[in-house]
């Protein structure tokens, strides 16, 4: 991107040039020199490697929701899609946090494919916010775009900038829920959810 575009009411988006140049000035204020051989290119590998890791501002979870299979035999019960791998990372210091999504919904008027639930969760992974945040976006998303009897999601991560700055706790995990429909007004649903989550363990 070599041109400012305005992505807010307020808030325009550099150039890529005035990206690669705030880059140069974090290097230099870390301590080192942004001119040296091994950091002449830094700046433009980091913001390629933001456009990778951030791509989440691009992508439209409605469009991903948006082919729902009717044709199920009849299905209602519950899907569940455990043990979904994502790198997000925190808004408070651009640290990434790793783990797992688990999803489970109650079709309404049919199914969406399973690859599409681990797309959302991606989607919302590359973009910064912290983990309760991208708990319940993902929920909403899902609400929204299938309108379900109920929506689950869990999500346990390690936050790097805990393990690494501050507390330096390596190992400590975060653990996030959130529910929608039957699994909001029904305890025993919730349970069952949970107790899916814990039969693969």
């Amino acid at each position: 991107m070599d041109e400012a575009v305005k992505i807010g009411p307020a808030i325009v988006r550099p150039t890529r040039q005035e990206a690669e140049a705030a880059v140069r000035t974090l290097l230099a204020w870390a301590g080192d020199n942004p001119q040296r051989e091994g950091l002449l290119d830094t700046p433009r590998r980091v913001v390629e490697a933001y456009e990778e890791l951030f791509a989440g501002y691009e992508a439209d979870p409605d469009e991903a929701l948006r082919r729902v299979f009717r044709d199920v035999e009849g299905y209602a019960d519950i899907v569940v899609v455990r043990d979904i791998p994502f790198v997000s990372h925190c808004e408070h210091h651009i640290a990434p946090f790793t783990g797992k999504a688990h999803i489970g919904y109650y079709p309404r008027a049919g199914a969406v494919g399973l690859s599409k639930l681990a797309r959302v969760v991606e989607m919302f992974a590359r973009r910064l916010q912290t983990q309760e945040a991208m708990t319940a976006q993902i929920a909403e998303a899902i609400e929204r775009g299938l309108n379900p009897r109920g929506v689950a999601v869990m999500i346990e991560a390690e936050h790097s900038c805990m393990s690494m700055r501050g507390v330096k706790k390596v190992g400590a995990s975060t653990v996030t829920t959130e529910f929608t429909g039957v699994f909001r007004t029904d305890r025993e649903e919730q349970r069952r959810f949970l107790d899916l989550l814990r039969a693969a363990r």
